[in-house]
């Protein structure tokens, strides 16, 4: 299980981080804050902690999830083969992230944080996950 955050700024910005895949390739692709959800802890709680560890932020209003969707892990070294992901979204003040939070993994994997523009995702060629990435960002923005 996974929870992850669309986390806009007030300038309907998004921000996405690029990380190594799970996987010998160690292709990068573009993902929103978050992660697994540990034991004992529901998708809410999960999405609390990881934003707080990838982001450095501290009480910020989540609400209920906006959308959630079930997949394949394509990665050839994962240690699971399916997922259920779990998104919230907030908007907050841009900030440039903090890794102070950190795993070590983190600090190997995660390569740069960036925040997006709609019309910035529309043009890339760079990879991101998930696949409805855009779609997600177009429904969410806070200006809509």
């Amino acid at each position: 299980m996974t929870s992850r955050i669309l986390l806009f700024d007030r300038d309907d910005r998004v921000l996405l981080f690029l990380t190594k895949a799970p996987d010998t390739s160690g292709s990068a692709r573009w993902l929103t804050p978050g992660g697994g959800v540990d034991p004992g802890e529901d998708h809410l709680a999960g999405a609390i902690r990881e934003l707080y560890e990838e982001t450095g932020l501290e009480n910020v209003p989540l609400g209920e999830p906006v959308w959630a969707h079930d997949f394949v892990v394509k990665w050839d070294d994962a240690d699971h083969a399916t997922g259920h992901a779990e998104f919230y979204t907030a908007v907050v003040d841009a900030f440039e992230p903090s890794s102070a939070h950190w795993t070590p993994e983190e600090h190997v994997d995660v390569l740069e944080s960036r925040w997006w523009t709609l019309s910035e995702l529309l043009s890339t060629t760079d990879p991101y996950e998930p696949a409805e990435l855009i779609d997600l960002v177009r429904r969410q923005l806070p200006s809509c």
